[in-house]
């Protein structure tokens, strides 16, 4: 039973977070996608990459049973187990610079509860304002969902067909290592991402989450690649159905005008995530 006027008494809690975007960092994420090393001091951070900082460490026996914090201090203490991304809507006013210190002030918006084809679910929405020098850099809409455990053998519903004849598209070839490092750039203790045996038999995937912020930050990747490199002045997704670690994935992209509409779809060819992009 989710007790949600309790829960609203979280609603506008803040806490703010500084912290250098250092070059160091940058250089891990360029590895770990594979990248050159080319940014500097001094260049524009790209896009979705402040993930990689503002992080607030908790100490290690302040953790729950899946590696995140233990609910009931910034965020509310929902009783149910199962934490993921749902998706996210972001603002891009301005760079945000590389080797320069900035701030994340980070406020919860809203609590609501629904019930799903596979049980209670609890929505937390959270602003996150990124300001550098005085400025907002960046404004981010998180959307975070809590479920309960899947009862044993339950067979969990099958996310929607994915568009076809894609404009561009690319495959995406994930591994165990891939999310690791991700993991431990972005301080994620999220067993789900490098955790089998705990994916398995408390939370019931068939393998490592592909994680949901990495997803997005493809895909946005691939957007900007198509149109340029240009920065984009809003990107916003909403995750549909988890991606594993056992088999390849496609990303997909279609133009209309100034906005790019983009899809991962999962190797049985249905929808993991939808993304669209305004320049």
């Amino acid at each position: 039973m989710i007790d949600i006027d309790h829960l609203r008494q979280w609603v506008g809690k803040s806490e703010m977070i500084s912290d250098e975007v250092d070059l160091a960092t940058c250089r891990r994420m360029e590895a770990m996608l594979d990248r050159d090393p080319e940014l500097e001091k001094g260049r524009a951070l790209p896009p979705l990459w402040h993930w990689l900082y503002f992080h607030q460490p908790a100490r290690q026996g302040q953790l729950g049973r899946d590696g995140h914090p233990k609910k009931g201090g910034f965020l509310p203490p929902v009783q149910l187990p199962r934490r993921m991304w749902a998706g996210g809507r972001f603002e891009f006013l301005a760079p945000l610079p590389i080797g320069e210190l900035a701030n994340k002030t980070s406020t919860i918006k809203s609590v609501e509860a629904k019930a799903g084809r596979s049980g209670p679910l609890c929505f937390v929405t959270v602003e996150h304002r990124i300001s550098c020098e005085g400025r907002d850099c960046l404004i981010e809409q998180h959307d975070i969902v809590y479920r309960s455990d899947p009862a044993p053998k339950q067979v969990q519903p099958r996310p929607p067909l994915a568009r076809k004849n894609p404009q561009f598209s690319r495959k995406i070839t994930p591994s165990p290592v891939m999310l690791f490092r991700y993991s431990a750039l972005t301080f994620n203790g999220h067993r789900i991402h490098y955790d089998r045996d705990y994916c398995r038999d408390i939370e019931g995937y068939p393998g490592l989450v592909f994680h949901g912020p990495l997803t997005a930050t493809l895909m946005l990747q691939l957007a900007m690649e198509h149109n340029g490199d240009k920065v984009p002045e809003r990107f916003e997704f909403r995750a549909i159905s988890p991606l594993y670690d056992t088999a390849s994935f496609e990303l997909r992209g279609w133009v209309n005008g100034k906005t790019f509409t983009l899809e991962a779809v999962n190797p049985e060819g249905r929808l993991a995530m939808q993304a669209s992009v305004g320049f």
